[in-house]
């Protein structure tokens, strides 16, 4: 059976919905700018969505909600895509995070911190009649939590899934980060030579997925999520977790790597991802296809990063173009890779998303938009 992606939002420091969101990228903005955390932690660049545009936005939407800002920010991810798309008897939400409400236990409060007392508080507000699910599995969560809904909608669980994601940022997350000595002091550069470390950054992410083939509609053709168990914050430097992902979503998607247009890769511009990342791509022949990361953009948005990455992909692929790698200016990596440094137009039908994250976990999407491949 195949499953398509249709109506995408995005929540974030460059706008409040998918459009606004493509045409800041489109135009070189990007969000990462210093942003003062606390006395303790001080000013980091990161990408922050603005307080007061955001809840001018959201007023707009429900002036009368009193709950957490977390909340606040799915339900104006997902608004639109429900009134788009009606709920129907079985359809599934799918919540994708790293930390949930985290700043809820600065206020002591336990309870709003689990994550699935945010899930179903979503799951309340909008009037699912199914249980969600939580995909917390790192940063691979958003491509994790994609592939979940096309396999639950495969195996006929579910006609239709409303997966959405977030993170925000929070003290507890920049000072974990920070633990790591992985936090750039500067503007991240993924994949460049002189690049020294992530920023953070915070967005939330929903898409409508179906078994129901629409005009421009996304097809997922293949899609992988293996774990190496190579260490629990390192990548593996043979890139074997990433390397079996992207060859079971190709296998999967019955095509080969060099049906592949373009992909958005990880690139957290920290020096072992970005290589292991290299290594990976050369093992699988795709050192020359046009890649990018949108990390300079938007920062690490953690566990919404891969929904948030996999949204721009589809609006690349519908508006064949190629976006450049924010930052990049020479290679870093050991093994070259074909890193996107100016914008173009590309005939594009099939893109290749990927995403790694700590306890060795990887993912892979194939994602096309030619009739010609899909498949029932």
């Amino acid at each position: 059976m195949a499953v398509f992606i249709h109506d995408t939002n995005i929540i974030s420091p460059l706008g409040f919905s998918t459009d606004d969101n493509f045409q800041k990228i489109l135009s070189g903005k990007s969000a990462i700018e210093q942003v003062f955390i606390d006395d303790k932690i001080g000013s980091v660049y990161a990408g922050k969505i603005n307080e007061d545009l955001f809840n001018n936005h959201f007023q707009t939407i429900n002036d009368d909600f009193k709950g957490s800002r977390i909340v606040k920010l799915l339900i104006a991810a997902l608004s639109p895509i429900v009134e788009k798309n009606p709920l129907k008897n079985d359809s599934v939400l799918i919540l994708s995070t790293t930390k949930g409400n985290i700043a809820a236990l600065a206020n002591n409060d336990l309870n709003a911190a689990f994550i699935d007392q945010l899930a179903k508080n979503i799951n309340s507000y909008f009037g699912f009649k199914t249980e969600p699910i939580v995909v917390s599995n790192a940063c691979t969560s958003g491509v994790v939590a994609l592939s979940l809904a096309k396999r639950f909608i495969e195996m006929e669980q579910f006609t239709n899934a409303y997966v959405v994601a977030v993170d925000e940022l929070t003290p507890f997350v920049v000072s974990g980060f920070q633990s790591f000595q992985a936090m750039s002091n500067e503007p991240c550069k993924p994949y460049d030579a002189d690049r020294s470390g992530v920023n953070l950054g915070e967005a939330a992410v929903a898409v409508f997925v179906s078994n129901e083939n629409r005009t421009e509609s996304i097809q997922i053709l293949g899609d992988a999520n293996i774990n190496d168990a190579n260490h629990i914050s390192g990548p593996s430097r043979t890139g074997e977790g990433l390397f079996l992902s992207i060859e079971k979503a190709l296998n999967e998607a019955q095509i080969t790597s060099d049906q592949i247009d373009y992909i958005s890769a990880h690139g957290t511009a920290t020096l072992f991802n970005d290589e292991m990342e290299a290594v990976a791509f050369n093992r699988l022949n795709l050192q020359n296809v046009p890649t990018n990361s949108l990390k300079g953009y938007f920062g690490h948005t953690l566990g919404a990063s891969g929904l948030l990455e996999t949204v721009i992909t589809i609006e690349s692929l519908k508006n064949n173009v190629l976006i450049p790698s924010f930052g990049y200016q020479q290679q870093g990596t050991t093994q070259q890779i074909n890193i996107i440094t100016k914008k173009g137009q590309k005939t594009l039908k099939t893109a290749l998303k990927t995403a790694s994250g700590f306890g060795g976990s990887n993912s892979a999407m194939i994602l096309v938009k030619n009739v010609d491949h899909v498949r029932n």
